[in-house]
């Protein structure tokens, strides 16, 4: 069994990657599998498939888009949702709905979802109440299934998520 050398491209590619998305995927894929510990397991899984996809090395927006829908892929796959190469919204529909979306349901949807956020420190941070956050983000999510025709937009908040 051969080795990589340390430093190799692959590794300094997997190490930027986890560097610069890792906070908000770990976030992300614990609050779909409900646990840490299995949101871990997701993250390393996406980035090894990260490994060999070009996708995975574009202009840093589609990059973090893909990495976001890999997770989701990974997690489906592991509640035996779809095929390993079944149907995933496409991250530039997504990415393109959230743009969509008004200011202030975007910003809670981003802080909550993509940077991993809780909803009392979102609210907190712009000086709403957490029914605010909650309602908004409510919103931006019916939004987002209208804008991508009924596909579900699979997110969860972390309070629904379990221990």
């Amino acid at each position: 069994m051969s080795r990589r050398p340390v430093g190799s491209a692959g590794e300094v590619l997997i190490s930027g990657l986890f560097e610069e998305h890792g906070a908000a995927l770990v976030a992300y894929a614990s609050r779909l599998t409900g646990d840490r510990a299995g949101g871990e397991s997701v993250v390393r899984e996406t980035l090894l498939r990260a490994w060999s996809d070009p996708r995975s090395t574009a202009d840093a927006g589609t990059a973090r888009a893909h990495l976001f829908a890999v997770v989701r892929r990974v997690v489906a796959e592991r509640r035996g949702e779809v095929a390993e190469d079944g149907p995933v919204v496409d991250s530039t529909a997504v990415l393109g709905a959230v743009r969509t979306l008004p200011p202030e349901q975007r910003e809670v949807l981003l802080a909550v979802y993509f940077q991993g956020r809780d909803v009392s420190s979102t609210a907190a941070e712009l000086g709403v109440s957490e029914a605010t956050v909650k309602v908004r983000v409510s919103s931006a999510l019916r939004r987002l299934r209208d804008v991508l025709g009924g596909s579900p937009v699979p997110l969860v908040l972390a309070e629904e998520a379990g221990p």
